[in-house]
């Protein structure tokens, strides 16, 4: 992987601080409701550059900041989807581009963009493209990330909140049972070359959560918390209740099995950091 692969060191980072922290990148920026800015970098380019997202915290390990966050919504039938931001045109340099991005999200008085998801190469999916026809849709794998999934699913399947009713009590076998019952999937990856992988948790602990804090209430549903899993280190996939993680304080949490990075699901903070451009 090369230099420009890699992301800078985090700086200052800390757990559910709220005020100004990373120095001189941060001036002026703070942390209301669930935020909390865990990571700053410099700006970079057109098309990219700094960046504010909401992603899962980092805790441990030597990713520098958390993995973005997929606001989730739930159809009419049941099936779980991560929302897309409304396409709009923009000039920007005297060029035309095509921007994915929605101001007060919800009613929650945050952004969401489609840049929180421009990093680890995925930049140049044809899935995180602003305009590309996808349904949004979670959907299962080729290879599920727990046995439950490969008994009640086939490839391409829609996650259904129905297949989550016994999170109280699931367990895989790795650290706590009762926490929350986890998922992972695609998401607009449909004829694409490259999938996007997500991780989707149900949990008591994020509709907790949720009645606390209005981003967290406009993107969650139903106690269903969904994230982009590519880890921020080298872009690895990590997995919730993962096996081995114990040994590092991970069995409850997301853990990456490559360099041990370990990330809350149940703690979403505001991030600050450099997404790349989308190639033209």
């Amino acid at each position: 992987m090369s230099e420009s692969d890699k992301y800078p060191a985090e700086s200052g980072r800390r757990r559910f601080v709220k005020g100004v922290v990373g120095g001189a990148a941060l001036a002026g920026v703070g942390a209301t409701g669930a935020a909390a800015i865990n990571s700053a970098t410099q700006a970079s380019g057109a098309g990219g550059g700094s960046t504010q997202a909401f992603a899962i915290e980092n805790t441990d390990g030597p990713a520098p900041r958390g993995m973005p966050q997929i606001p989730v919504e739930i159809d009419d039938e049941g099936y779980l989807k991560g929302a897309w931001p409304e396409v709009t045109t923009e000039q920007q340099g005297g060029v035309s581009v095509k921007v994915a991005e929605a101001e007060d999200f919800k009613g929650s008085g945050q952004t969401y963009s489609t840049e929180w998801f421009q990093y680890c190469g995925v930049e140049s999916y044809a899935g995180v493209q602003p305009d590309y026809d996808s349904d949004n849709y979670f959907r299962v794998g080729s290879n599920p990330g727990y046995e439950w999934q490969s008994e009640a699913y086939s490839e391409g399947d829609r996650l259904h909140v129905d297949d989550f009713s016994d999170y109280q009590e699931w367990s895989n076998g790795v650290g706590d049972p009762g926490i929350g019952k986890g998922a992972t999937g695609r998401w607009r990856s449909e004829d694409a070359e490259d999938v996007i992988p997500i991780q989707v948790i149900k949990s008591d602990r994020v509709e907790d959560l949720a009645q606390q804090d209005p981003w967290l209430e406009a993107s969650t549903q139903e106690g269903f918390v969904a994230w982009l899993n590519k880890c921020t280190h080298f872009c690895c996939v990590p997995k919730y209740k993962s096996e081995g993680s114990a040994k590092f304080g991970g069995e409850n949490e997301v853990y990456c099995q490559c360099h041990q990075s370990i990330y809350d699901p149940f703690s979403i903070v505001q991030t600050l950091f450099v997404a790349r451009p989308r190639p033209e």
